[in-house]
């Protein structure tokens, strides 16, 4: 029902509504090469959480890429609003709610939708709402493609201290496999280096019900990570993966992530 509400209005109106909700404030920044919408609870805090969107409308059919990447149902924008701290921001991907971009072009939401330049991008992102707020460290949370990115990110910083993802294919190769689909010729793959995040504490949500990120796909992932104390996955039965996270994002926020023995980072 979300879904098709949203489908009949105008997207970014629907996200400016939801953030409204949340006590979110939209801004535009940039983040060489792109201009990035976010919205964020203007706050100082020692510690940031910062919220990821998925891939949000990439493809109009199985074949044929979208013109506006900017989701109908944002769901991490959801989680974002149901998030009671008042240490929060939400970040778009590259392209979404924003027009006129000229750095724009369906790779960004394609087969170069978790590349260098989109991740490069979203972790100077990540830097601008740091300063904003005055943070020192992070919290990451990624929803679907979102969470892949958030995994890329956390990899290459070491003022990340926990690690959120939902729905999120985080190992892609193992991902298209399991979908015959074309290889992410242009994009990373977090389970490359899921080594360097074996002392970072994590959870990642995976839907009892998705049938386009299955659990063997987070479990190759956490593989791929080595000896790890601090990786944990929990099955949510019945949600889908575009099911109503947002309604079980309380409760499950409260699940706060730890090492058991204390974290290496």
């Amino acid at each position: 029902m979300t879904l098709l509400l949203a489908a009949c209005t105008d997207p970014r109106a629907t996200a400016d509504q939801i953030a409204t909700r949340g006590g979110l404030v939209a801004d535009d920044i940039q983040a060489a090469p792109f201009h990035l919408r976010v919205y964020r609870r203007p706050s100082h805090a020692s510690t940031l959480r910062v919220y990821i969107e998925g891939d949000g409308h990439a493809w109009t059919t199985v074949h044929t890429p979208s013109e506006d990447p900017t989701p109908w149902a944002p769901i991490a924008l959801e989680l974002a609003a149901r998030d009671p701290s008042v240490d929060v921001a939400y970040l778009a991907r590259p392209c979404q709610y924003v027009r006129g971009d000229s750095a724009c072009d369906t790779a960004f939401w394609t087969d170069r939708r978790y590349g260098e330049t989109v991740v490069h991008s979203l972790d100077l992102a990540v830097d601008t709402l740091k300063n904003a707020a005055s943070a020192r460290r992070l919290e990451l949370v990624g929803y679907s493609g979102g969470g892949v990115v958030a995994a890329l990110i956390a990899a290459r910083r070491q003022d990340v201290t926990s690690l959120r993802t939902i729905a999120a294919n985080l190992d892609t190769e193992a991902w298209t496999m399991s979908h015959d689909l074309t290889p992410l010729n242009g994009s990373l793959n977090p389970a490359d280096t899921a080594s360097a995040l074996a002392g970072l504490p994590q959870i990642h949500f995976v839907g009892g019900d998705d049938t386009n990120v299955n659990a063997s796909v987070v479990r190759s992932f956490v593989r791929r990570m080595g000896p790890s104390q601090c990786a944990r996955i929990r099955i949510e039965p019945g949600l889908t993966h575009n099911g109503d996270w947002a309604a079980r994002w309380p409760s499950l926020l409260a699940l706060t992530p730890a090492c058991e023995g204390g974290s290496s980072r």
